[in-house]
């Protein structure tokens, strides 16, 4: 096979990779004012570390980095071995707990008083269970201390979201091939699911398939209506491949559209045109919606956008930043984020259209490259 699945796997990310991550994370808790991080179970414990429970269980694994010191991790005795065969095991020292035993009273002895960040994943049990322990020891979720944590990719990373990307692309060039018309939505979105794994995908997030009067819900995902010729059609999909997100929304129309389907779809277009423009590194994210936000509002549709712009992206589809009035932070090169104005007309037709975008020195690049106009599809 050619294309996207075709190309060679990335090298896995090693012990010095990790250990840099570590070094990091430890500085920008300590420049956050911070006593350390805990990180359980999800995105930033792989990140950090490369380890992925074989299952998330109410039993507690926690990884423990103070702003000085060694990074030591906490696992159940029965998933030791696990944990010891993940590829950042020699960067942190590794201590077991064994059933019957008191897990948050050894959790505590690997903390003092102070200020940590959690991460958004942890387990509320776990949360509390920490603070019965540890009573003058307060706790902050990791967005809200560290939101920048994974923000800025390295040139590895960058790599992957761009292979993800392209496979994206190859799953929306062959799908244009299919018939529309006749079908369910959920037979259209299966077939994105199935090209999406055979271009490399090893998971699938999700697909969106919101045909006609569906396609003013911006999450419908798809359903059992049958896709009518005359149909907008917003397409919506990705998941993850090498461990890294893709997410792009093309809207096709099945047969001709109307002059005002057209009209539409063009202000969508041009909206997106004008966040990309506005990505550049010292600028804030929020300029990005504004940007975009800001043609549709002229054309007269300004109540019919009702989301954010854009998203952060990268071990998850959903993740810091976000391209949102009211967010201060400034984009910087290495940032990965979706652009994805849309109109939603109710009982009607929507249109999305939305790319990947990574900021570079001088403004921004993306990771989507398929036409951005309307396609017509049977």
């Amino acid at each position: 096979m050619t294309g996207p699945s075709a190309h060679a796997e990335p090298e896995p990310f090693n012990a010095a990779d990790y250990a840099a991550r570590l070094q990091r994370a430890a500085r920008s808790a300590n420049a956050a004012g911070l006593s350390g991080l805990l990180l359980t179970p999800g995105p930033d414990l792989i990140y950090l570390t490369g380890y992925a429970p074989v299952a998330i269980t109410e039993r507690i694994t926690m990884l423990v980095v103070p702003v000085d010191g060694e990074a030591t991790m906490i696992v159940p005795r029965l998933e030791r071995p696990d944990a010891e065969e993940t590829p950042g095991a020699t960067v942190f020292r590794l201590v077991d707990w064994p059933d019957g035993s008191d897990p948050y009273a050894a959790a505590a002895k690997l903390l003092g008083p102070g200020r940590y960040a959690l991460s958004d994943s942890a387990w509320a049990m776990h949360l509390l269970g920490l603070q019965g322990r540890l009573p003058d020891t307060s706790f902050v979720s990791m967005t809200t201390a560290l939101p920048m944590l994974r923000a800025i990719k390295d040139d590895d990373e960058l790599d992957r979201l761009a292979a993800a990307g392209a496979a994206a692309d190859a799953a929306y060039g062959e799908i244009l091939k299919a018939r529309f018309a006749g079908r369910s939505e959920t037979d259209v979105g299966n077939d994105l699911a199935s090209l999406l794994r055979q271009f490399g995908h090893s998971q699938v997030d999700f697909t969106v398939v919101g045909s006609g009067p569906n396609g003013a819900n911006p999450h419908h995902e798809m359903g059992d209506r049958l896709i009518e010729h005359g149909d907008m059609v917003v397409l919506d999909f990705g998941g993850l491949m090498h461990g890294y997100g893709s997410d792009t929304t093309r809207t096709v129309h099945v047969g001709e559209p109307t002059d005002e389907e057209r009209k539409v779809h063009e202000i969508v277009r041009r909206a997106q045109q004008a966040g990309f423009e506005a990505v550049r590194p010292g600028v804030e994210c929020q300029e990005v919606d504004r940007a975009s936000r800001a043609v549709i509002t002229e054309a007269g549709y300004g109540e019919y956008f009702i989301h954010r712009v854009g998203h952060g992206i990268g071990l998850t589809t959903h993740e810091p930043p976000y391209m949102v009035e009211g967010e201060h932070q400034s984009m910087q090169p290495g940032m990965c984020f979706s652009i994805e104005p849309g109109i939603y007309l109710p009982g009607r037709f929507g249109v999305r259209i939305e790319d990947i975008v990574t900021v570079t020195a001088e403004g921004g690049r993306r990771f989507n490259r398929t036409p951005r106009e309307m396609a017509i599809v049977e």
